[in-house]
């Protein structure tokens, strides 16, 4: 058995890791040429309202409605279904801090539901049990790429009358039951961060085949302005949210690849969850896809079971991985309700929409608890999407160095 690098011997892997967001000849091509233009916002030039029409085709739906984040997009979202004042949403409470806070930010009410053990993805029983009567809507978020339960979630949600908006923010070209994610719902929101599997540094996207709340968002994320009608009324209380033409044009070129790249990555993953599944205390969440299923792989988690590894704790083990040269991350390192924003109900001066007269129900978070998001906050590990779009020999070396850190993990112990 050789030494663990992080103990002074050789590493499994030397060679860097594919660089995200890489540079492209295209994608500086697609810049220049809007940047010279001369147009560069929507109204002007031609890319962002293109890309809205290709990227909603290529997820399967009939609108699309760029914005400047993911979690704008989730909030214009709630306000187009007009979700609002005396509604809860329903959300999984192991997730990115913008799920809950665009729910806030439509003056309603965030409801923590727990997750899934083996794929950290919103749990559909949890999900029934935090319905009230004041609920308005479910909000899954297809973690790491993952498709959530929709088939459950949506029979849910047809039971009691709620919406679905799907946070697809880390799920771009993952498909469920032969569809693509966020045409499954009444609307789903993506994210185009500088980190995400289809980048523009910033911007979201909302789609959906409902023509009313494409119209509305529409009109939300640009002042308020009514397609068709003079630029200079302004018909509903909107914002500013709009995409520049450069990101679109960046964007259109990017989307070129998406299919491609999802594919490689979708290769690799399920060839390493394979191997991964023999090695003994680490498990992938990595559910096995249905027919018709594919998984995005925004992330690749893997739980470590400390129980099989002599209690050797995250950190010992994700500095074991990185000397070995496999970089990593730990996965959220506490529940968004453990967050201090939510513990604490600084939302407004005011309190809303907690103390808002419309709502009058009880979200007390200090309270909440989800046992499943609190052992996975101290258990996952991820990996980044771009190691799995090198070649199988690239992904055996994650392979290598996670039996080599497992085989000598009493050594890690001792030192």
């Amino acid at each position: 058995m050789s030494t663990l690098a992080l103990l002074g011997g050789e590493p499994v892997r030397t060679k860097p890791w594919p660089v995200w967001p890489d540079v492209r000849e295209d994608d500086l091509a697609a810049v220049r040429e809007a940047l010279s233009s001369g147009k560069w916002w929507q109204h002007e030039g031609e890319h962002v309202t293109a890309f809205e029409r290709e990227f909603a085709a290529y997820h399967d739906s009939k609108y699309g409605v760029a914005v400047n984040s993911g979690t704008t997009a989730l909030q214009m979202a709630l306000e187009a279904l007009k979700v609002g004042p005396g509604d809860e949403v329903i959300v999984p409470a192991y997730t990115f801090q913008g799920t809950a806070a665009s729910v806030l930010l439509a003056n309603a009410v965030p409801v923590f539901a727990d997750v899934e053990a083996d794929t950290m993805n919103i749990d559909p029983e949890s999900v029934q049990g935090r319905i009230t009567d004041r609920t308005r809507a479910i909000m899954p978020v297809h973690l790491a790429g993952l498709p959530a339960a929709m088939d459950r979630l949506l029979e849910i949600a047809e039971a009691r009358g709620l919406l679905v908006i799907e946070d697809a923010a880390q799920a771009h070209g993952a498909v469920w039951r032969g569809r693509k994610v966020g045409a499954l719902g009444d609307a789903g929101c993506f994210s185009f961060q500088a980190s995400k599997n289809l980048p523009s540094g910033e911007g979201g996207l909302i789609v959906t085949d409902d023509e009313e709340v494409w119209a509305r968002a529409s009109g939300l994320r640009n002042c308020g302005r009514v397609e068709g009608r003079p630029f200079s009324e302004h018909h509903l209380l909107g914002y500013n949210f709009r995409l520049t033409e450069m990101q679109g044009a960046l964007l259109r070129s990017r989307l070129v690849h998406l299919e491609a790249e999802t594919d490689r990555r979708y290769r690799n993953g399920r060839w390493l969850t394979q191997q991964l599944l023999q090695v003994p205390g680490v498990t992938p969440l990595d559910a096995e896809p249905g027919e018709g299923d594919r998984r995005a792989y925004h992330l690749y988690p893997i739980r470590l079971e400390p129980e099989e590894l002599g209690n050797l704790s995250r950190e010992r083990f994700m500095a074991a991985l990185s000397a070995e040269g496999i970089p990593c991350m730990a996965g959220y390192g506490r529940p968004l309700y453990r967050n201090p924003v939510f513990e604490d109900g600084s939302f407004c001066p005011q309190g809303c929409p907690l103390s808002c007269a419309f709502y009058h129900g009880d979200a007390s978070y200090g309270e909440t608890s989800c046992p499943v998001t609190e052992d996975l906050c101290e258990r996952v590990v991820w990996l980044f999407h771009s190691l799995l779009l090198g070649s199988e020999h690239d992904t055996a070396d994650i392979v290598r160095a996670v039996e080599k850190i497992v085989q000598a993990h009493q050594e890690l112990l001792a030192a």
